[in-house]
Parts: C-alpha cells; sequence; structure tokens
C-alpha cells in the first residue's frame, strides 16, 4: 500500500512539474497561478503546496529540469565527436539551436535570472551545464589549441555571448537567423585559436 501511495505521490509531483512548466513557458512566471497549475492536474492546490512549497519552489524545481535537459542535449552533441574543438563546436550549436525551445527562451533565458536572483541562477547554470564549457576550453587551451589564458573569464564571456545570441534567435523571424549565427559563432571560436593575432 505504501509503494501505492509513493507511486502516487511521485505521479503527482511529476505531472505538477510538466504542468508547471507548459504554463511558465507559455506565460511567463507572473502569469502563472499555482493554484491554477493545481487545477489542471486534477488536484487540490495544497498538493501542490506539499510538493513544492510555493510558486516559486515549482519554478526552481522546473528551472533545475530544463537545465539538466539542456545539459544533457549539449553533451549529447558535443559527444559526437572524437576531437575537442569539435566537441566545443557542436556543443556551442547546440546550445544556440535550443534557444527555439520555449521552455528553454522563457524559463531559463527570461525568467529565471530575475525570478530566482542573478547569483541562485548562476550557480544552477554553473551545476547543469557551465562548468562543461569551462572543461572543454581547459582541454583545448592544455593542448595548445587556443592560446594559454585564465579559463573563468573566458568562459564567461563565451557563455554570456551564447545566452544573449539564444535570446536573439528565439525572437527572430527570420528562418536563416541561426545558420547566421553558425557562422559569427565559428568565427568568434577561430579568433580564439592559438597563433590568430600573430
Amino acid at each position: 500500500m505504501s509503494g501505492t501511495r509513493s507511486e502516487q505521490r511521485a505521479a503527482t509531483r511529476r505531472a505538477l512539474l510538466e504542468e508547471g512548466r507548459r504554463r511558465f513557458a507559455a506565460d511567463g512566471y507572473h502569469d502563472v497561478v499555482l493554484a491554477e497549475v493545481a487545477n489542471g492536474i486534477g488536484v487540490t492546490k495544497g498538493a501542490a503546496y506539499h510538493h513544492f512549497g510555493s510558486k516559486s519552489g515549482l519554478f526552481r524545481a522546473v528551472v533545475a529540469e530544463v537545465q539538466e535537459e539542456l545539459g544533457a542535449r549539449v553533451a549529447r552533441e558535443a559527444g559526437r565527436f572524437a576531437d575537442p574543438w569539435e566537441q566545443l563546436r557542436a556543443g556551442c550549436r547546440a546550445f544556440l539551436a535550443a534557444g527555439a525551445d520555449p521552455a528553454v527562451r522563457r524559463i531559463l533565458l527570461v525568467d529565471a535570472p530575475t525570478v530566482l536572483g542573478w547569483d541562485e541562477w548562476r550557480a544552477m547554470d554553473e551545476d547543469a551545464s557551465a562548468r562543461h564549457l569551462g572543461d572543454a576550453l581547459r582541454t583545448l587551451i592544455d593542448a595548445g589549441v587556443i592560446a594559454d589564458q585564465p579559463v573563468e573569464p573566458l568562459s564567461r564571456l563565451l557563455s554570456g555571448a551564447m545566452n544573449e545570441a539564444a535570446l536573439w534567435l528565439a525572437r527572430s523571424p527570420d528562418p536563416g537567423a541561426l545558420a547566421a549565427t553558425e557562422r559569427a559563432l565559428d568565427r568568434l571560436l577561430e579568433g580564439l585559436r592559438a597563433g590568430m593575432d600573430a
């Protein structure tokens, strides 16, 4: 019986996450009402509070899930290549393409930094994917592919540029915007190669 109750609790939590994600992506954090999320899956507001404590608690859980999925998507694309340089390019391209996903755009790039605060958002991003970018850059620097330099500021600069580009792509009506951005990304990355400033 307890196993059944445990399964029901897990199913309710999963359904709340899915409905919350759908609504946060479509309407934005500020226009979502927790009671309506609960109502949308046929449970009480109390059940939503039991699982997440508040609307911000539900949002935080949704952000963590979306970040984890995005990190996995980027890693999967990068993992298709053996060469570390191609891994970096593929991972960056996967991140840019993910901006077309409404959940990534609205939840991660628009609402999360303001709702959670910059520091918490950055910490969650670091746990989910930003450290992978730093690791990739460190590998390329150690191999002499990228000129020797501090990884942290380089990682922050590249991450910030890609976040901004992903936001722009998500709003752009131009069907050629992704291809143009990928070309710009390649030029930017090529500028990092050792010996390019000679």
